[in-house]
């Protein structure tokens, strides 16, 4: 028997009894919605947990702790200083890794306007090494990066990114402590509601930093001129510091840290950053990455990759337990499968002898059955997943939908988000690998839902089936 044969009367045999394969098709097609939408509901779930982490920091984003609480295999006290910083740049998968130094222990301030009347405290400097910026997600407003390489010693000048409130972080040092004058700050408005703009501004005026140490005659002091060479755009998921800092490069700051050091006679033993900061190629590395360097010692590590593992498997018990009322409806339409054949098989018996009679083969008469219960599988999925789409669209716009209707609801904090807050306005996604899968899976269950009555059907004898009546 042809292949073409078997598809045709695969389908004539189906359609001998609609009302039977319509109510076994229903089930199917039930447990298939089930199933495409509960996945997509954790799907949604998913993006929106990795959109709200996003907003938090970087997920590819691992930060490293120092200070003293790390140990070696060795037992000693492992640094986490430049050496080590480029040990994690050779780890597989990391793109990048840096330090972000501030200037807290230095005595000084930056400078600008006639008599340097605007004064800024050095805690509003940042050392970040240039050659990380860019692949640890930065990005540039405008102008360009700062220069990579060894800091120079007798420079005058220092290379540095401003971003877009800095000027703010001036007061007018002639003014007292509790004039009102004293300080400007970004969305701070006149009388007549027009913005107050700060009282330095970055890329026109001179600003010099200076380190001093002492007083009166004892005193001595350093200064650089700053040379603006960019605007960084701000990030706060990176630190609060993108929006109004002096960013410099690591190196730079640390020459700073250096001359202020000598000038005021202080040994300086602590090489050691508090944190490290390392960029990791893709989401999927992280948690290779952060057990090698939990293998090089520092096994102090944190990363919203941990964040996003915890609320993964809350995702997965809400989908486990969904999913088993969506499988539990498919076993119900595998069952159904099972009686319409047999029953099929029943009343063809006659039909089964005469074929056999005629020197038809066994296995083209079990995989006919077995085509018929595929056939009943693949329709029940290509009609559910054409309705879990549907079903998918309007849980997306129901409020919309509502809205077009002067009633109002709100579903994302019940099926698309809410968990950890996380809000999404899409409840439901469905990509095509869930559509496909859906289909093949629903094949597969009538495959298998039909393996039995179809060996049933072999084993008829056929005497016995050409006298059934």
């Amino acid at each position: 028997m042809k292949i073409s044969d078997e598809i045709v009367l695969s389908a004539r045999n189906l359609t001998r009894r609609k009302g039977r394969t319509a109510l076994t098709l229903i089930g199917v097609v039930i447990g298939t919605c089930m199933v495409v939408l509960m996945i997509s509901l954790g799907i949604a779930q998913t993006q929106a947990n990795d959109e709200m982490l996003k907003s938090w920091g970087d997920l590819t984003q691992i930060q490293v702790y120092g200070g003293g609480r790390s140990m070696g295999a060795d037992g000693k006290v492992l640094k986490l200083d430049d050496k080590a910083i480029e040990n994690l740049k050779q780890l597989d998968h990391v793109v990048a890794a840096t330090a972000y130094v501030s200037a807290y222990s230095l005595q000084g301030s930056v400078t600008a306007g006639t008599n340097d009347r605007y004064v800024m405290d050095l805690s509003s400097l940042t050392g970040v090494d240039p050659a990380a910026m860019e692949p640890m997600g930065f990005q540039l407003a405008s102008g360009r990066w700062p220069d990579t390489g060894p800091a120079n010693k007798k420079a005058t000048k220092i290379q540095v990114l401003v971003g877009d409130y800095t000027g703010y972080n001036f007061y007018d040092s002639r003014k007292s402590e509790n004039s009102p004058n004293r300080y400007r700050w970004q969305g701070m408005t006149d009388a007549q509601g027009n913005p107050v703009e700060p009282f330095v501004n970055v890329d026109k005026d001179k600003m010099t930093l200076t380190i001093k140490t002492g007083e009166g005659s004892t005193e001595k002091t350093q200064t650089w001129e700053l040379d603006v060479v960019g605007h960084i755009q701000q990030d706060v998921s990176k630190g609060w510091w993108t929006q109004s800092n002096i960013i410099l490069r690591t190196q730079d700051l640390k020459m700073i840290e250096d001359a202020y050091y000598k000038m005021a006679k202080i040994t300086n033993n602590n090489t050691s950053y508090d944190q490290v900061y390392v960029k990791v190629d893709d989401l999927d590395n992280v948690p290779a990455v952060e057990k090698a360097i939990h293998e090089l010692g520092f096994e102090n590590t944190y990363s919203m990759n941990q964040q996003r593992e915890e609320m993964q498997k809350q995702v997965v018990r809400s989908q486990m337990i969904f999913g088993g009322v969506a499988a539990v409806s498919l076993l119900v339409a595998a069952i159904n499968i099972i009686n319409t054949m047999t029953m099929a098989i029943y009343e063809r018996t006659r039909e089964i002898g005469v074929m056999k009679v005629l020197g038809c083969e066994l296995n083209n008469i079990r995989t006919m059955f077995l085509m018929e219960s595929s056939c009943i599988g693949f329709l029940g999925g290509v009609i559910g997943v054409a309705i879990s789409l549907v079903v998918s669209f309007l849980l997306n716009n129901l409020s919309m939908i509502l809205a077009m209707f002067g009633q109002s609801i709100d579903l994302s904090g019940i099926l698309g988000g809410g968990m950890y807050g996380a809000m999404s306005s899409t409840i439901s996604v469905i990509p095509v690998w869930l559509m496909l899968a859906a289909l093949v899976f629903a094949t597969l269950v009538g495959l298998v839902s039909g393996i039995l009555p179809a060996n049933n059907a072999v084993k008829i004898s056929a005497l016995e089936a050409i006298r059934h009546d």
